[in-house]
């Protein structure tokens, strides 16, 4: 049985950037996933699962015994989705075939039983994105929501973030001499079990800006993986501890368009993707803001 293990990021270097924001949300942190008034029992349902919930159709005969689920993940069980279709070819995830505790049940089987739309139909969803988009992003609110039926193709999963055994958070030394490189893609980290220690480059990235992604583990591979509860925090829209940030569509460090005058949208990204930072790239002045 897979099991589940949220990877202990242990570095080098200390994480100062969130402790010295101060931005203080006017709204709810739950914010879209109050879900219409429901709250919490909208997902955990109290009693009975996702019959609790009015899904008595399920076909799920331990429904809610993981985290109280209440939404019907049964139509999941099993199916393969194709996530990222990019340079680095494509990345092919087998659901599990039940509910559990481990990275792939819970940070993607919990996750796509609301946000699928095309194996799952989700409840409650609307396919538009909550937050009002700042002027940045266009002049259309309509960032879709349900993943496999996004307004391309219906099952198309190719233009989603990788997510699975196969999409694997790597550590790689990068060239002589510095620059970009298939083999330079990632940080100059080690990783050793459950835990990353930085190199000299991903340790000022950390000094910098900090290091809030939380990457999932899986008995299928050696190596940290990627699930969607790495980057989004399903329980805070607006920001989380260790420090009081602006950040949008419930991703777990700072992430603000609205500020044209800071990189923290890119810096988002760069947590992982090494080879695009400022310090990988010997710029190491460059700073969050």
């Amino acid at each position: 049985m897979k099991r589940n293990l949220l990877i202990a990021l242990l570095f080098v270097a200390t994480a100062g950037f969130a402790a010295a924001q101060n931005y203080s949300p006017s709204t709810d942190v739950l914010g879209a996933h109050l879900n219409y008034g429901r709250g919490c029992a909208a997902c955990h349902a109290p009693h009975s699962g996702a019959y609790g919930n009015g899904a008595a159709k399920t076909t799920d005969p331990l429904s809610g015994n993981v985290a109280l689920w209440g939404e019907d993940v049964a139509s999941l069980f099993t199916q393969t989705i194709i996530t990222g279709n990019s340079g680095h070819g494509t990345y092919t995830e087998v659901l599990p075939g039940a509910m559990s505790t481990s990275s792939e049940a819970f940070g993607l089987l919990t996750c796509l039983s609301c946000h699928d739309g095309n194996l799952a139909q989700g409840a409650m969803m609307q396919n538009t994105v909550y937050e009002t988009l700042p002027w940045t992003y266009g002049t259309h609110n309509s960032i879709p929501t349900l993943l496999g039926n996004d307004g391309s193709t219906k099952g198309n999963y190719l233009n989603d973030h990788p997510v699975g055994v196969q999409a694997t958070f790597g550590c790689n030394t990068p060239p002589a001499g510095g620059g970009y490189s298939e083999s330079g893609y990632n940080w100059d980290c080690n990783i050793s079990g459950t835990t990353i220690t930085a190199g000299p480059n991903m340790a000022r990235f950390i000094n910098n800006y900090g290091f809030f992604v939380s990457l999932g583990t899986s008995t299928a591979t050696t190596s940290p993986i990627v699930v969607c509860t790495t980057c989004h925090n399903q329980h805070s829209m607006n920001g989380v501890a260790p420090g009081t940030y602006q950040t949008m569509f419930f991703l777990i460090g700072p992430y603000n368009p609205t500020n044209t005058g800071s990189n923290t949208a890119a810096q988002f990204c760069r947590q992982c993707h090494g080879g695009e930072s400022n310090e990988m790239n010997n710029g190491s002045a460059v700073t969050t803001w």
